[in-house]
């Protein structure tokens, strides 16, 4: 079978559950016996007796002694109403539909997550909307506030600090790198997200830190390393391939908001380059995400914007790199024994959240985990 023994279970699973959820299976039905699916999948008996036991799991079945693995029966005066558990079998069918797709095409599951965690960032973005400034609530002992620079790792690092037992919950406050370490100095966040870079000293983040945050001891764990670069409509109509071509005819930027990593990258490139941020039409026009300035190209509201190449596939642009930049965790040392920071530091530097970044594209996480003191 495509996807190999191990995924064999949830291709029967996906296959019963479909009949059940269209109705071509009814309450009471007789599925065959574990021994006869696995004839007809050509498995071991083992892997049939799996998908029954996720069906179960589900609510969708149930084993009856002498009676075999039958369709549950919908709660009493529930039949003209689909129950919460088939609701959910359904949402599961599709989830694993388009998980099995993506694996029989060749893709990882690593792949496959991360493809999910780009198209929830686009819902999230076309959804969001200003909020009122409310006071922040510091923390409880399995929650971390998070406020910085907005990149898809950090939404892919909330959702493996969910899933730590015991869990951790991950805020996210994404108002640009300076934003972020603003915010921990005055103790409205307890890590921040920074790509800043100091043209003075060659330096990513540590110039910035040590000026926002003196005297502080700080710890620096690398995200990741990421690519910087233009995000154009398809096929780049424009011919855009630097910096300067962006003041060319005809091209509408969109920016970034002052204080963000992506911003001061730019300004220092655009010095280099001689241009006048005048000579750039849209250079006020801004957005507060990567996914934002993705969004404003791919509905025509600008032509060129600057971001990190996930951003740009998620919304079907091509990419034009144009250079490497690293992405930090900012986290005070004294927050480094707390258990929230331990499972995040933990979290981050193994194997499973080094590959699901390494399955969003133009990411670098030869150094992620990497600790940097500050002292």
């Amino acid at each position: 079978m495509a996807g190999g023994e191990s995924f064999v279970y949830l291709e029967i699973a996906e296959s019963v559950r479909r009949l059940i959820v269209s109705g071509e299976l009814t309450a009471g039905a007789r599925l065959p016996s574990v021994r006869a699916m696995a004839q007809r999948w050509r498995c071991t008996p083992n892997t049939a007796s799996r998908a029954y036991s996720r069906l179960a799991q589900e609510g969708l079945v149930s084993a009856h002694r002498g009676g075999g693995t039958r369709v549950a029966s919908q709660a009493a005066g529930s039949a003209e109403h689909t129950p919460p558990e088939w609701q959910w079998a359904n949402l599961v069918n599709r989830a694993e539909t388009y998980l099995l797709e993506a694996l029989n095409r060749g893709h990882s599951a690593a792949h496959a997550e991360a493809a999910l965690v780009a198209a929830i960032a686009r819902w999230q973005e076309m959804r969001r909307r200003p909020a009122d400034e409310e006071p922040v609530a510091p923390a409880s002992a399995d929650e971390l506030r998070f406020s910085g620079s907005h990149d898809l790792s950090v939404e892919i690092l909330a959702r493996f600090l969910s899933e730590q037992k015991p869990a951790v919950s991950l805020s996210t406050d994404f108002i640009g790198s300076l934003g972020g370490l603003m915010a921990l100095a005055r103790g409205e966040a307890d890590i921040a997200g920074s790509h800043l870079w100091d043209e003075a000293t060659g330096q990513y983040n540590v110039p910035f830190v040590q000026r926002v945050l003196p005297n502080r001891r700080i710890v620096l764990v690398n995200l990741a390393q990421r690519i910087q670069g233009l995000m154009v409509p398809t096929g780049n109509p424009q011919g855009l391939g630097a910096i300067p071509d962006l003041k060319k005819p005809g091209v509408v930027f969109v920016n970034r908001q002052p204080g963000s990593g992506t911003r001061v990258w730019l300004d220092v490139r655009l010095r280099a380059a001689g241009v006048s941020s005048n000579e750039i039409r849209g250079y006020d026009k801004e957005e507060s995400t990567h996914m934002g300035v993705a969004w404003a190209v791919a509905e025509g509201r600008a032509t060129a914007g600057l971001g990190i190449g996930a951003a740009a596939t998620a919304y079907g642009l091509t990419f034009i790199p144009l250079g490497q930049e690293r992405y930090d965790l900012v986290i005070p040392l004294e927050r480094c024994e707390d258990f929230a920071v331990q499972s995040l530091r933990s979290v981050v530097g193994s194997p499973p959240f080094r590959e699901a970044v390494l399955a969003l594209g133009g990411y670098d996480v030869s150094e992620t985990g990497v600790e940097t003191r500050l002292v």
